[in-house]
């Protein structure tokens, strides 16, 4: 919903292009430091009492500074501080030169850096309503977006209106949002949400829930009969990777006894995943296998010929544990292997796999946020986790692996540390031309499989259910909703 209601400087499009919004162009100086955004001058905020007359007043330079400083202010503690917290230096990285131009400065390149202004946590807000309403912005949010603030009854219903003034047109020169309103309903119950959706109560519909999966799709992941042309279903890469990681740190002492040290026994695992068939069985095919390394597919730079995983051998598997010393599994303590209750029958699929080469797998469930932390305490060897895209660029799976990423700082939870990784990782940053930066993460991302810390298992798809008569709704790799170009008729 807050991609309706706010803009920033850049936007994607439905290929993840970083596309010019409230930025008409910029330019990147030639060390990569200084970005300088030259703004459209038709952009207003929303209509509200607290401007002159109530009108909603033009958007200028000074509004995206004072915007990204509040990220970067302690005192607001925003959770997107991380888009900023080691690039830029402090306030002053952030000027209106004036009313039209907008800069800002950087400590060290960054060339992922247009795409990550597209995050919503990068959209301009007006420093006087925010500054009324303090921490009750949230329930009078004013932004430039296609719909405006109406209603919202929190975990109930959230009502946006069209705004009328909006500055983008489509191809044909028409002013959008095509919508006159925007209704969104809260409902906790996946299934009974479903069964509005059948009653044609609700427009669009997001996720397959395991509760009516089978209803819905076949185990190929097709329309079933039952429900063949009432409505629509749009499938698309989302990005998204599942895996299971392995904690590597020979200086963690749970790691000095644990099997899983051996990397021979640590791509055995790797090998011993039939992941075709979990996403057939388990997930009626919404997913792809994740053969081909820990940056998902639909990510621009990924491919599949020249990062190569490890596809389902389970002759190899079993050959790679007998050479590590433990043949079929012999001699080998029992390894557990954590989950959250939601991906149960997941992990249980692949106890049974390796369980197949011999070796013995406890499954230990608890709820996610306790995994979560000890995940991010390196407390736990074995466990089942995901990475979901925050921006659309590789770099942002990558920093998984880097040094400097150690817990509890960042999400380097397998504690892998490799000094040529983070030597290309670095050298990234400052290389400007896309595919020479994707060769780079081609090579990183090679490197994390061989050393096979990680087992990725899928990655994951986005499924959306919308009417018949709904149109121009347009599925992205972030799943992030766009709704300016839908149409009811």
């Amino acid at each position: 919903m807050i991609n309706q209601v706010f803009n920033g400087l850049v936007q994607v499009d439905k290929d993840l292009n970083t596309k010019p919004c409230i930025a008409k162009t910029w330019e990147v100086s030639e060390d990569g430091l200084t970005y300088t955004f030259l703004l459209r001058n038709d952009v207003y905020f929303h209509d509200d009492v607290l401007f002159k007359n109530g009108k909603g007043r033009k958007v200028v330079a000074e509004d995206f500074a004072y915007s990204f400083n509040r990220l970067i202010d302690p005192k607001v503690a925003s959770s997107g501080g991380w888009i900023f917290s080691d690039k830029v230096k402090d306030q002053n990285s952030f000027k209106a030169l004036n009313d039209s131009t907008f800069q800002i400065q950087l400590v060290k390149p960054f060339p992922a850096f247009i795409n990550l202004l597209t995050a919503q946590y990068c959209s301009v807000v007006p420093k006087e309503v925010v500054e009324h309403y303090g921490k009750d912005f949230r329930n009078h949010p004013v932004g430039t977006g296609p719909f405006k603030f109406k209603y919202w009854k929190e975990d109930e219903v959230l009502v946006l209106l069209k705004n009328e003034n909006y500055f983008e047109k489509d191809s044909a020169g028409k002013s959008l949002p095509y919508l006159d309103a925007v209704k969104a309903t809260f409902i906790n119950d996946k299934q009974s949400a479903f069964m509005n959706f059948l009653k044609k109560e609700l427009d669009f519909f997001y996720s397959v829930d395991g509760s009516y999966r089978d209803d819905i799709l076949t185990k190929s992941g097709k329309m079933t009969s039952k429900y063949k042309g009432q409505f629509q279903l749009i499938k698309g890469p989302y990005l998204c990777t599942e895996y299971v990681g392995i904690l590597v740190d020979p200086d963690k002492d749970i790691v000095k006894n644990s099997p899983l040290r051996f990397k021979k026994v640590r791509q055995a695992i790797n090998y011993a995943i039939d992941r075709r068939k979990l996403i057939k069985y388990l997930r009626n095919s919404i997913g792809t296998p994740a053969t081909s390394g820990f940056i998902p597919k639909g990510m621009p730079g990924f491919d599949s010929v020249k990062v190569k995983g490890y596809d389902y051998n389970p002759t190899l598997a079993a050959k790679l544990l007998a050479e590590a010393g433990f043949p079929n599994g012999k001699g080998m303590p029992e390894v557990k292997l954590s989950t959250s209750t939601t991906y149960k029958d997941l992990i249980e699929f692949i106890q049974g796999e390796l369980n197949n080469i011999g070796m013995k797998v406890k499954v230990d469930v608890s709820p996610s946020t306790s995994l979560r932390d000890l995940m991010s305490k390196n407390e736990v060897v074995f466990f089942r986790g995901s990475w979901i895209a925050d921006y659309p660029d590789g770099e942002n799976y990558l920093s998984v692996f880097y040094s400097k990423n150690k817990v509890p700082f960042g999400p380097n939870y397998t504690g892998y540390f490799n000094k040529t990784f983070d030597k290309l990782f670095e050298q990234a940053y400052y290389e400007k031309d896309d595919q020479k930066r994707f060769e780079l993460y081609h090579q990183m991302d090679n490197m994390v499989l061989e050393h096979a810390s990680v087992v990725p298992i899928l990655y994951d798809q986005s499924v959306v259910m919308l009417q018949n008569n709904i149109s121009g709704y347009n599925i992205n790799p972030l799943s992030l909703m766009i709704l300016k170009n839908v149409d009811k008729r």
